[in-house]
């Protein structure tokens, strides 16, 4: 468990710290040829390369969870018992409106 909060945790950071590392070195003029930009180009070439970078952070999170084993993970067997009390109770509620529906034809 601790595995998938210090992933989940190292992703959310990189969500904030590289898009505004990315917005800081824009709007500072520490790329090359950005002090060239016109203000309207360097918001818009910014902002896409910020958004396009949580994408890609994204991307690497989803990746990385489908790459975990999935054997490892077992399901809480109160939680199971309760879910299928839950979905037995809906279905036999579901039988009976459906047959009381009927009759009322």
């Amino acid at each position: 468990m601790a595995g998938v909060i210090q992933k989940f945790v190292t992703a959310s950071m990189f969500m904030w710290i590289i898009p505004v590392a990315i917005l800081y070195a824009f709007n500072n003029n520490l790329l090359p040829g950005v002090s060239d930009m016109s203000p309207y180009s360097l918001t818009l070439l910014s902002g896409f390369l910020a958004v396009i970078s949580v994408n890609v952070v994204i991307a690497f999170y989803i990746y990385m969870a489908m790459k975990e084993p999935s054997d490892q993970h077992k399901p809480d067997p109160a939680f199971l018992a309760e879910a299928e009390a839950s979905v037995s109770k809906l279905k036999g509620g579901a039988d009976s409106s459906s047959q009381s529906s009927k009759k009322e034809e």
